[in-house]
């Protein structure tokens, strides 16, 4: 009881240090700043001069994964929507850094500097504009971690899985059916896909897929048509598609082509790994690897005590601890630029069951641009980057990172802290007062759920000060149950494709290395869990990668006005990026986070026994 107590005593003077900083905000000098770009300078690698030890090497780098909730337990890319899962079992999916920095579980293709596909990985990809095609050539020695070489079908399978209507993953999205046929195999009109073929036959090691239209994205690891992981057919065919998420081939004793094969999972707690004597690439230097879960609110103590060589991955609300790891002794800090934010999102429509599109309501609660706006300038995101970003955050003005270089549009306008204006907006779309609180312009009581997961003390300083603020609004708001709901509930709801629980959330997404945002907005995203849609959406995202896209110079213009049009509607709006940083333990040697370090495991090494 008495660490529940502390706890909402801080959570108190947090709340109360923002709203002072939001009263002396001048709604005609909104911009702060320091709280619009990182101001800590971190390097993407950790060189480490001293030499590997081979003793230690022998024994066991031990990983956190720190969240106040279990993992679900889903190892395969394809089921994967949580990115607790993701690192879970990254040693196994990814060979690259990828899966640590955007999320993208590219166990096929090595990427250059600029995630470019290039040769060497387990499979080559040889592109043909003229034939538009796409050839996908597995290694000879390609093999899973039970031995079962990897076929041309397993390369194939992968999209029978991804667009079985059954299947019913939120990594299917509507650019995946430029492949030919594959639209058909979706909607249940043919039981394969023609526009995959295979020249050597489906035990071969070539796969050739066929496209409606060649886009340009296809260069780019992550990419929303291509898919770059592969699918374990044999292991898999006497499951159906439907029961494949809760199968043991993908619960209890998944198999994997990277460098790591699973030695343990202990559900919704740890994962544990060896070497996978089946790997194509450079072999693992350390023997054993244990990802272990771990409370937020124990994240600088578990440092301290040196329990863990580094965090697999950091979500933005640790940056508050960034203080006082920067002075531990035994750590160095590594980073770079992200692709991770977070953003609040509204309800505004539902998903069609049948057809699989997001169908946006126009006359839902949160159906009005005025509405959602007006709860926009009614925040004064910048300050909040500026009181706890410590550095490390700050408050974006689009959904595509700076990561991306000219496809990010530094002109799009912010949602700056301005409550005349904000009134101004609800009191022009009727939105009027009856005692203390507004209705909705149809006179009906308006009342405002809104959800945040569970998380540290800032993060529940955040969800107060919203509540906070658009009550000034005159917005009924409150938090649902009255508190931060649980990860995997919060999440569970939101993909209920017409649930009404939640109003508004608070969320995240890691981005892809190609920053095509289909697969996250799209009209038949399952990301998109708002179900926001509609025909200038459809149009701006399609022209990303049409047959004018290929001039460079149209593309990134497509990519901006999309940028700008999107954050107009306010249906999603990005509230916090963060530098993609990690404390680790200084016997770590070959830590590198850039995008070429396709044999991120591998180079891993340790150069003491026992953690410095």
């Amino acid at each position: 009881m008495m660490h529940i107590r502390i706890k909402w005593f801080l959570v108190s003077i947090i709340v109360l240090s923002i709203g002072t900083l939001s009263a002396c905000s001048n709604s005609n000098t909104t911009e702060v700043k320091s709280g619009y770009k990182p101001s800590v300078k971190l390097s993407s690698s950790y060189h480490n001069s001293n030499s590997t030890s081979k003793a230690a090497d022998k024994g066991t780098l031990n990983l956190a994964e720190f969240n106040n909730s279990p993992f679900t337990g889903v190892a395969d890319p394809i089921f994967q929507s949580m990115q607790e899962d993701i690192d879970m079992f990254a040693p196994g999916n990814g060979g690259s850094t990828s899966i640590l920095t955007t999320g993208n579980a590219n166990n096929l293709f090595n990427v250059d500097h600029n995630n470019q596909i290039i040769n060497g990985g387990l499979a080559n990809l040889k592109l043909d504009k003229k034939d538009k095609s796409a050839t996908i050539t597995a290694r000879s020695n390609a093999k899973w971690s039970n031995g079962m070489p990897l076929t041309a079908k397993d390369i194939e399978y992968a999209y029978e899985v991804l667009a079985n209507k059954d299947s019913n993953t939120p990594e299917f999205n509507q650019d995946m059916e430029d492949i030919k046929g594959l639209k058909a195999y979706h909607e249940g009109k043919a039981s394969s896909i023609s526009g995959i073929t295979f020249p050597n036959g489906q035990n071969g090691k070539k796969v050739v897929l066929h496209f409606e239209h060649f886009a340009p994205s296809l260069k780019y690891s992550g990419n929303t048509i291509m898919w770059d992981t592969a699918e374990p057919y044999e292991y898999e065919k006497n499951v159906p598609i439907s029961k494949l998420p809760k199968s043991s081939q993908v619960r209890s004793h998944p198999i994997f082509v990277g460098p790591y094969k699973l030695s343990k999972i202990v559900n919704g707690e740890s994962t544990s790994w060896v070497p996978n004597p089946y790997y194509y690439g450079k072999k693992p230097q350390i023997q054993h690897i244990n990802i272990q879960v771990v409370a937020n609110n124990d994240f600088t103590s578990a440092l301290r005590s040196k329990k863990y060589d580094f965090p697999i991955s950091i979500n933005s609300s640790e940056n508050q601890e960034y203080p006082q790891v920067k002075n531990l002794n035994d750590y160095t800090e590594v980073g770079d630029m992200g692709t991770m934010y977070h953003y609040l999102a509204f309800s505004v429509g539902h998903a069609d069951s049948k057809t699989q599109k997001n169908i946006m309501d126009k006359n839902s609660k949160m159906g009005n641009v005025n509405l959602r706006q007006a709860m926009m300038y009614a925040l004064d995101q910048g300050a909040l980057a500026k009181k706890f970003g410590y550095g490390l955050s700050w408050y974006p003005n689009t959904l595509i990172s700076p990561y991306y270089g000219k496809y990010y549009n530094s002109k799009t306008p912010r949602y700056t802290y301005d409550m005349s204006k904000a009134k101004k907006l609800l009191d022009e779309a009727g939105y009027k007062y009856h005692g203390k609180w507004r209705t909705q312009p149809n006179g009906k009581p308006l009342t405002v759920n809104f959800a945040g997961e569970q998380g540290t003390p800032v993060q529940d300083a955040r969800y107060n000060y919203y509540i906070q603020q658009w009550r000034k609004l005159g917005i009924n708001a409150q938090l649902i149950g009255g508190k931060p709901m649980e990860m995997n509930k919060m999440y569970s709801t939101l993909e209920n494709p017409n649930q009404k629980q939640i109003d508004i959330w608070y969320g995240s997404f890691t981005v892809m290395p190609e920053p095509t945002p289909t697969q996250l907005y799209g009209e038949n995203s399952g990301f998109n869990m708002g179900h926001f849609a509609s025909q200038r959406n459809n149009e701006l995202l399609n022209n990303m990668n049409n047959n004018q896209s290929w001039n460079n110079d149209y593309r990134v213009k497509q990519f901006k006005d999309w940028q700008t049009y999107f954050a107009s509607q306010a249906a999603y709006v990005p509230n916090e990026m963060s530098m993609n940083w990690v404390p680790l333990n200084k016997r770590i040697k070959g830590y590198d986070l850039s995008p070429d370090n396709n044999q991120f495991w591998s180079n891993l090494s340790l150069t003491s026994e026992d953690r410095q």
